[in-house]
C-alpha cells in the first residue's frame, strides 16, 4: 500500500484570521456577553447579586418601565414598516430607473441620490428641523409658493404627525442604500436573460415584474433584514431632531432613546445600568428574532423558488 501524502497545516489561514477575529471579540463579544451579564444583576442593599430575570419581569410588568417599553416597541414597529413600505419599493423603483441602458447621466444621478447617506445625523437632524420650523423654516414660503400654505403645519410639533415626520426624514437620508444594492443586483442580470425575454415579445415594465424582479428577490430580502436592523437600533437621527425624551410627549420615541434614557438617566432622574442593560438585551433578542426567522423562513422559501 502507497503511504497517504501527508496533509500539510495550514496555519496561514489562522494567523490571517486572527487579528479579525481579536478585534470582533473585543468590540462586539466582549461588551454583548457583558451586558448580559448586566441585565441578570442589580444593585441589593449596596451589593451587586445576581437576580436573574428580575430585571425583564421589571421591565415588562412594572408600569415605571413596561409603559415607556411598549411606547417605544410599537414605536419602532411603525418606524420599521413605514421604511418598509415607503423607502425600499422607492429604491426598487430609482434603481429600475438608473438600470434603463439608454439613460444619460447615471452617475451624476447616482451620486446626487447617494450623498445624503453620508451625511452626519446631527447635521441631516438640524437641518430638517430648520427646514420644518414654523417660525424660520422654508417649508412654509415653499409650500405657499405651490398654492399649498393651508397643508403646512408643525409636524414635528404634534403628537400625531412628528414619528411620521422623522421617518420621513430617516428615507430621505437613506434612500440610497437599497437603491445601490438593488441597482447593483439589476446590472448584473445576464444579458442573454434579457435578451431571450425580448425575442418573447416580453419588454419594459411587464420584463421588469416577470423577469428581472424574480431575479433580484434575494436582493430584496437581504435590504429588508438590513432595513430591520437598521431600524430597530436607530438612535442618532431622533436624538438629533427630537431630543432624549423623543417629543412630544414621548411620540418619537423608540428603543434606542429610551435605552439612552434608562441607561444613562434624563433630567433629574438617574441611570439606571442594569435596568437599560435588559432593554438592549430585549432589542437584543427582538432583532435576532427578526434575523433568524429570515434566514430560515423566508431565505429557504427564496432558494426552493429559484431552483
Amino acid at each position: 500500500m502507497t503511504p497517504r501524502p501527508k496533509v500539510r497545516a495550514r496555519w496561514h489561514i489562522a494567523v490571517f484570521l486572527a487579528p479579525a477575529l481579536l478585534v470582533y471579540t473585543a468590540v462586539m463579544l466582549v461588551p454583548l456577553m457583558q451586558t448580559l451579564l448586566l441585565a441578570l444583576e442589580n444593585i441589593r442593599e449596596g451589593t451587586r447579586v445576581f437576580v436573574g430575570l428580575d430585571n425583564f419581569r421589571t421591565l415588562f410588568g412594572d408600569p415605571r418601565f413596561s409603559q415607556g417599553f411598549w411606547n417605544a416597541l410599537a414605536n419602532n414597529v411603525y418606524f420599521f414598516v413605514f421604511h418598509m413600505l415607503v423607502q425600499n419599493p422607492i429604491g426598487i423603483a430609482l434603481a429600475a430607473l438608473l438600470s434603463v441602458p439608454r439613460l444619460r447621466g447615471v452617475a451624476l444621478y447616482r451620486t446626487a441620490l447617494f450623498l445624503p447617506t453620508i451625511l452626519s445625523f446631527v447635521i441631516v437632524g438640524f437641518i430638517w428641523k430648520l427646514l420644518l420650523s414654523p417660525l424660520w423654516g422654508v417649508a412654509p414660503n415653499v409650500l405657499g409658493a405651490l398654492g399649498l400654505r393651508s397643508w403646512f403645519a408643525p409636524w414635528l410639533g404634534q403628537e400625531a404627525y412628528a414619528l411620521t415626520a422623522v421617518s420621513l426624514v430617516s428615507v430621505w437620508q437613506f434612500i440610497g442604500i437599497p437603491m445601490m444594492l438593488i441597482y447593483a443586483a439589476l446590472i448584473t442580470i445576464p444579458s442573454e436573460v434579457l435578451e431571450a425575454a425580448e425575442c418573447d415579445g416580453i419588454t419594459g415594465f411587464k420584463q421588469f415584474f416577470k423577469i428581472k424582479l424574480p431575479l433580484i428577490l434575494p436582493t430584496i430580502g437581504l435590504v429588508g433584514v438590513l432595513t430591520f436592523v437598521a431600524n430597530f437600533n436607530a438612535f442618532d437621527l431622533i436624538y438629533a431632531m427630537q431630543g432624549a425624551l423623543a417629543g412630544p410627549s414621548f411620540s418619537t420615541d423608540i428603543l434606542g432613546t429610551y435605552l439612552y434614557r434608562i441607561f444613562f438617566g434624563f433630567q433629574l432622574q438617574a441611570g439606571d445600568r442594569h435596568m437599560g442593560a435588559a432593554v438592549a438585551t430585549a432589542m437584543f433578542l427582538i432583532i435576532l428574532g427578526g434575523v433568524s426567522f429570515y434566514l430560515f423562513a423566508i431565505q429557504r422559501r427564496m432558494r426552493r423558488y429559484q431552483m
